[in-house]
């Protein structure tokens, strides 16, 4: 009988080289088909914030399941509209769409852009330079990296790149055609780029002068992962709209974007739509998702715990040659490294830690926002032994 990996091997698309076939997790950790069992600081990519299976959020998905999965949005459910007000609640204040996924989201937030600048003879959207916002072709078209778009041409017109980090440059490019701002106010993908405040905050500034709209992408940074419900709330900025997805479901797919009420008419009915998004299913494992957060007081904790996981991750810049500096803030934190990061997550695997590369030479460190100190502890220890092989 052929085994489950040769069954990826030859029926899936080689789209991933993943190798390592894992079938249980629980808390941050998780194990592999072997039964080696693995600290998991890659959490999906920023997904489980919460580690894996969750009482609260399995006990939901499973009450639900039994209840009601499906009407499609031709019909009210009861927990959309409850998810949607929380997420009012913790952002901007104003409305909500639900999609599937973070791609979708980013489609979504172009799809506003667009139709709010229709009238006003604006279509361009400035994005920057190593940001991401999925692989969809619109979503594609406004990520500016240059390996994951060939081959996918000729991508839609009208995404304008900016160097991330510099408001001068910005401000050049924006004209008459310009509709808005798109950007990661964290840069997962590319690299952890974190700027200072005073940088977000004078976009926001120079998007109300010229009148245009300021669009955050918090796909990766929202709902704890920065120690705020968004990274919106550490910059001291509200966007017009923002983008939400990853660990909204904390493994369940679910994506959403919210639009500030002054725009809450620019996407009428029928102007856009999603057959499962906001399923009464998917909604349900989100309302557990944030309530859990509230219930365990987990912003407070990421934001206690944050200067002593900036520290210990210092530590390793000061002790090891190959490591360049440290990146990020809260629990979405990383390395920087001198050398490709491959060999170092080969034996950060090897030694039982799971971590992830991003941007050039990083490797991200993001452990669940609820994971102990001993279990943080012990990641950066399997990370230095990791360290200690790379050459």
């Amino acid at each position: 009988m052929q085994s489950i990996l040769d069954y990826q091997a030859e029926y899936l698309l080689p789209t991933y080289a993943a190798n390592l076939l894992l079938t249980k997790g629980e808390g941050a950790y998780v194990w592999d088909s072997k039964g080696k069992k693995y600290l998991d600081f890659s959490t999906g990519i920023s997904v489980c914030n919460l580690g894996h299976c969750h009482p609260k959020v399995t006990k939901a998905i499973q009450e639900q399941a039994a209840t009601l999965v499906h009407v499609s949005n031709l019909y009210v459910n009861e927990k959309q509209p409850l998810l949607a007000k929380k997420l009012s609640d913790y952002s901007n204040g104003g409305r909500v769409f639900f999609a599937n996924s973070g791609a979708e989201a980013n489609e979504g937030l172009i799809k506003f852009a667009r139709k709010w600048g229709s009238t006003r003879g604006r279509h361009k959207i400035i994005t920057m330079q190593n940001g991401f916002h999925g692989r969809t072709i619109a979503s594609l078209a406004a990520t500016q990296k240059a390996s994951i778009r060939k081959g996918f041409g000729p991508l839609p017109e009208g995404f304008i790149p900016a160097p991330y980090g510099h408001v001068g440059c910005v401000k050049g490019l924006i004209d008459e055609e310009t509709a808005a701002v798109l950007i990661e106010p964290i840069q997962g993908e590319g690299g952890l780029a974190i700027s200072d405040k005073a940088y977000i905050q004078e976009l926001r500034k120079i998007c109300d002068e010229a009148g245009i709209l300021l669009l955050f992408d918090e796909v990766q940074s929202a709902f704890g992962r920065c120690g705020y419900w968004f990274s919106a709330d550490y910059f001291e900025v509200q966007p017009d709209a923002c983008s939400v997805a990853k660990a909204l479901g904390n493994g369940f797919p679910i994506g959403a974007f919210i639009v500030d009420r002054k725009w809450e008419d620019v996407l009428g009915v029928s102007s856009h739509g999603s057959t499962f998004g906001g399923t009464p299913l998917a909604c349900s494992a989100a309302l557990a998702v944030l309530e859990t957060i509230e219930e365990e007081n987990l912003l407070q904790y990421v934001q206690e715990k944050q200067d002593w996981l900036k520290q210990e991750l210092e530590n390793l810049v000061e002790e090891f040659a190959v490591v360049e500096s440290f990146r990020g803030t809260g629990f979405m934190v990383g390395l920087k490294l001198t050398v490709p990061p491959t060999e170092t997550i080969k034996a950060a695997e090897k030694e039982g830690l799971l971590v992830i590369p991003a941007g050039n030479n990083v490797i991200r460190f993001y452990p669940p926002i609820n994971a102990t100190e001993q279990e943080l502890t012990a990641g950066i220890k399997l990370l230095r032994k990791a360290l200690e092989q790379t050459k």
